[in-house]
């Protein structure tokens, strides 16, 4: 019987050790995140208050199991009592959990209604999934862009030693003014995506179609980071979200000096269809653009996946017509992960990568196509689109 007791404390320490554990313990990855937002804040104390009733709970009901085994055991001579039912008993046990429910429910609610109140923003972003990267657009700013991976291919494949944000790491990150209430919108191009900042307390689902909403207010400075949180494909583990917010002024600063680089990068495209390259430099502009937009599908060798995506090497798109390979770059497939890059890139980036592809892997083709190239293939295309 000794024994039987002393397994009966050991049983209930762990239990407690295991509900203790997450709200004593100073390693956030055992709890959850407090964010740096009034909101994310909220959703914290709403976790900890249901997490401490959770506890009380089990206190109460394991220790009252306990308590009646010890006590009512059969070498102490206990007997079952004959009676089958309480009226009082059922009546009890049912108001208790929902007086319980209630108490939780309203902080719940308020904290939902909070969550979902987007009205007075001072600025509204666009956001736009796609496979598998994300799109930005400021409203009312001409300001739009994608934010890609920047985590070598080297690093993902296990040549190099990864980095201190491995996989969490863009090239153009989501930029926020700091004590602003900035309103998302969320949609998708093509599957069902998940823009999840945990800092934030923002995770909304991007769903093709329709528009979501949601909102933060950051009052701290610096770079927060998320991800994708639907699986939304092969390289959903790809897909890193990263926001810096800034002090207003900064943010100011930002928003203007983005204003003029894009205006820059305009320019320079446009000037691009005047400017013949030769075929070298082609294929080293078309091997960069390849490698962030294209490899993760079809892989660096261009052999593709099996069954998932097709290879490029020797492929019929990649060696025969010209218009066909354009069209399939420009336009996508629809029905396939290919997505239409017409909206991506520049027709000097599309003009090297197409110029890679049908270069690159023993394809050979020889040919060098130019911007003014792929200019010329995409107003024939609009000519046709208005003729219909």
């Amino acid at each position: 019987m000794k024994n039987f007791v002393i397994r009966l404390w050991f049983l209930a320490d762990l239990m407690l050790i295991g509900f203790a554990a997450p709200a004593i313990s100073a390693e956030p990855k055992l709890n959850m995140t407090q964010g740096v937002t009034e909101i994310s804040g909220r959703v914290y104390e709403l976790h900890m208050l249901i997490f401490y009733i959770c506890c009380a709970i089990a206190v109460v009901v394991f220790g009252a199991i306990f308590f009646s085994i010890v006590r009512h055991r059969k070498s102490r001579g206990a007997v079952a009592a004959s009676f089958h039912e309480s009226t009082k008993i059922e009546i009890l046990w049912t108001l208790i959990p929902i007086v319980i429910l209630i108490l939780m429910a309203i902080p719940a609610t308020k904290t939902l209604i909070a969550m979902e109140d987007t009205s007075q923003s001072d600025l509204t972003v666009q956001i736009t999934g796609s496979q598998w990267k994300w799109h930005y657009r400021y409203f009312d700013q001409d300001v739009a862009f994608f934010s890609l991976l920047t985590t070598s291919q080297q690093q993902i494949q296990g040549v190099d030693e990864k980095g201190e944000h491995y996989l969490l790491e863009v090239d153009q990150p989501l930029v926020l003014p700091a004590h602003r209430k900035v309103r998302f919108l969320l949609t998708s191009d093509d599957v069902i995506h998940s823009w999840w900042v945990p800092d934030f307390a923002v995770k909304k689902d991007a769903i093709p179609g329709f528009i979501n909403e949601a909102w933060t207010r950051v009052d701290k400075p610096g770079i927060y980071r998320g991800q994708c949180a639907e699986l939304c494909g092969r390289a959903h583990g790809f897909m890193p979200v990263v926001v810096q917010v800034l002090e207003p002024e900064a943010f100011d600063t930002w928003l203007t000096d983005k204003k003029n680089a894009l205006a820059e990068e305009a320019a320079s495209a446009q000037s691009a269809l005047s400017q013949t390259l030769s075929l070298e430099a082609l294929m080293r502009q078309g091997e960069a653009v390849y490698l962030d937009r294209c490899a993760v599908c079809h892989q660096p060798t261009g052999v593709g996946i099996p069954g998932a995506f097709p290879a490029i090497k020797g492929s019929p798109v990649a060696t025969g017509a010209l218009e066909l390979h354009l069209d399939t770059v420009l336009n996508g497939r629809a029905g396939t992960a290919m997505q239409a890059f017409a909206n991506q890139l520049t027709e000097q980036e599309i003009a090297a990568v197409v110029t890679y592809q049908r270069n690159a892997w023993g394809n050979n083709t020889n040919d060098a196509v130019q911007a003014a190239d792929v200019n010329a293939y995409k107003q024939r295309l609009e000519a046709v689109k208005e003729g219909q």
